[in-house]
């Protein structure tokens, strides 16, 4: 309860204290046919971006705020963050998930139940100066090097072109987040929506309103950002892997 409370009162006096000094990351509002998104920019020739699982204890970092309790300790600090990917009940990942050049779990190629399933899916890969979305298959054929990997599904947007089975009428709408990489590789975009959406119109914004050629979806429903710039810290479920931008105290 006390750990609880402590994460509460954090997030609040963020919010108090309204938006905050300029990070490293651009986030702005934007929209498209009547649906609202936060969009934050990530230069990856400039910032380094990591993904958080457990903390030095083996324990789930869980929340956004433990991460930057963390970081603060070395000096540092979580300058924006999001859920990085599907988990299950012990907070372990789906998928494949590498952190820090370490490989934590296998990659997973063939369908099952829910939106992880729904292929074809794909991997985040975060390499020196670059991040790339991979279609999961493409990403077992070309074996890139990866930092730090996160797999999760569906893809939103696969060389331009908006997942197969996704339907325009669908009637399914949540608060979703996801991640689209330029085509060199030089800026992530991680998106969060701000009202409820379907899987189809999310993948619309990516394709035409950020134009990526790739595009993951991360999550629904349980979807959340850090981004201080904008006085805002979410809080809720206990989450699995932990994607953010970390910067120098000094």
């Amino acid at each position: 309860m006390t750990r609880w409370l402590s994460l509460l009162l954090g997030a609040s006096l963020l919010a108090l204290t309204g938006p905050q000094a300029a990070s490293a990351v651009t986030c702005t509002a934007q929209s498209l046919d009547e649906n609202s998104y936060t969009v934050c920019a990530v230069d990856m020739t400039q910032e380094d971006l990591r993904l958080f699982l457990n903390d030095a204890s083996g324990v789930p970092y869980g929340q956004f705020q433990q991460v930057d309790a963390s970081l603060r300790a070395q000096r540092k600090h979580l300058a924006f963050a999001m859920n990085g990917g599907m988990y299950h009940d012990d907070r372990a990942p789906v998928g494949h998930y590498v952190e820090d050049g370490s490989e934590q779990m296998r990659v997973i190629t063939t369908p099952g139940p829910g939106n992880f399933g729904l292929l074809p899916n794909g991997i985040l890969c975060i390499g020196k100066g670059r991040a790339d979305v991979y279609e999961t298959l493409r990403f077992v054929s070309e074996k890139p090097q990866c930092t730090y990997a996160t797999q999760s599904g569906p893809m939103l947007v696969i060389d331009g072109a908006l997942h197969p089975r996704f339907l325009p009428d669908s009637t399914s709408r949540y608060i979703r987040n996801g991640v689209g990489t330029s085509d060199d590789g030089k800026t992530a975009y991680f998106v969060i929506s701000e009202n409820a959406v379907t899987l189809y119109e999310f993948a619309t914004f990516f394709r035409d309103g950020l134009t990526v050629p790739q595009a993951l979806f991360l999550d629904g429903n349980i979807s959340r950002l850090y981004a201080p710039e904008l006085g805002r810290a979410d809080i809720g479920r206990w989450m699995g892997p932990i994607i953010g931008v970390v910067e120098s105290d000094e």
